[in-house]
C-alpha cells in the first residue's frame, strides 16, 4: 500500500458517509464566474509558477504550522506567482476550507482547491468555497471516475488539474481530454523524487496540452530543465513555503520559455 492508498481510503470513508444532495449543493455555486487557472498557466510569458500554501505533508512532516495564509498568498502574488495552490486536506496536510478562502480573498490569483477529490461532492465544493481549478489525481480514481470529476469540474466552471506519476496514468488523463496535466516526480511508494521522470514524460504530452511539473523543484535549475523539457508551469510547495525569502525563491522559478 502506498501513502496515497491510505489518504484516498480516509476521504473514501467521508465520501461515504456525506448525506448532503449533491443538486442542492450546487444551487449554491457562487455566480460570478471562475479566474481562470488554466488560461493564467497559458498565458503567462515566463514559465508560470503555481506557488502552494503547505503546513505539513506526509512524507515531510510539519513544514509551517504558523503560516498565515493571506499574509503569504499576498507574498506569492507580489513575487510574480501566476496561480496559488492551497491543500485543504486536515488531517494529512494540516490544511482546511478557510485557509483556500483567505488565500484567494486576500489576492486576484487564481487558486487551485489541493485535495483527493474522489466523489461529485468534492468537484461541487470545490467551486462552492471559490476554488477556480480542482486536483484530479489518476492514481486514485478509476477510469469511470476519472472521466465523471473531469467532465463534472469543467461543467460548473472549474478548470482540471489531472495529475500523472508515470506513462500509463498519462494515457488515461490524454484519454478523458485533460487540457492540463500535472507531472508529479515524487514515487508514491518510497516517497523519493526522480528528477528525469518530467522530463520523459514530457515527451509523450501534445503541445496543446498544459503541462505541470509538481515536486522536487527547488531552484533555478530545476526551473529551467523543466521549461527546455517543455512545462509551461511547475507547481512548487515546500521549496517555497520554507524559504527565508519566498519573493526571492520564487523569483527564481520565473525563467524564460524556449523561443
Amino acid at each position: 500500500m502506498t501513502y496515497l492508498d491510505g489518504i484516498v481510503a480516509h476521504h473514501r470513508r467521508r465520501a461515504s458517509a456525506d448525506q448532503r444532495n449533491p443538486e442542492a449543493v450546487r444551487r449554491t455555486i457562487p455566480v460570478a464566474p471562475a479566474r481562470g487557472f488554466a488560461s493564467a498557466l497559458a498565458n503567462s510569458p515566463q514559465l508560470a509558477v503555481i506557488a502552494e500554501i503547505k503546513r505539513r505533508s506526509p512524507s515531510k512532516g510539519d513544514i509551517n504550522m504558523d503560516l498565515v495564509p493571506e499574509l503569504v498568498a499576498r507574498e506569492y502574488e507580489n513575487a510574480g506567482a501566476t496561480c496559488l495552490s492551497v491543500l485543504t486536506d486536515g488531517p494529512h496536510f494540516a490544511g482546511s476550507v478557510a485557509d483556500l478562502s483567505s488565500a484567494r480573498a486576500a489576492v486576484s490569483l487564481p487558486v487551485l482547491r489541493k485535495d483527493f477529490t474522489v466523489c461529485p461532492l468534492d468537484v461541487i465544493d470545490a467551486r462552492v468555497m471559490g476554488a477556480d481549478a480542482v486536483l484530479l489525481i489518476v492514481a486514485a480514481l478509476d477510469d469511470r471516475e476519472l472521466s465523471e470529476l473531469h467532465g463534472l469540474a469543467l461543467e460548473v466552471g472549474l478548470d482540471a488539474l489531472v495529475e500523472v506519476h508515470d506513462e500509463v496514468e498519462l494515457d488515461r488523463a490524454l484519454a478523458v481530454n485533460a487540457s492540463c496535466i500535472g507531472v508529479n516526480q515524487r514515487d508514491l511508494h518510497t516517497f523519493h523524487v526522480d528528477t528525469q521522470r518530467a522530463v520523459r514524460l514530457a515527451k509523450r504530452i501534445p503541445p496543446n496540452v498544459i503541462a505541470v511539473a509538481e515536486s522536487g523543484i527547488v531552484g533555478a535549475d530545476d526551473a529551467r530543465r523543466c521549461a527546455d523539457a517543455g512545462y509551461r508551469a511547475v507547481l512548487v510547495g515546500e521549496h517555497l513555503v520554507r524559504s527565508a525569502d519566498r519573493a526571492v525563491a520564487l523569483g527564481e522559478l520565473r525563467v524564460a520559455l524556449p523561443s
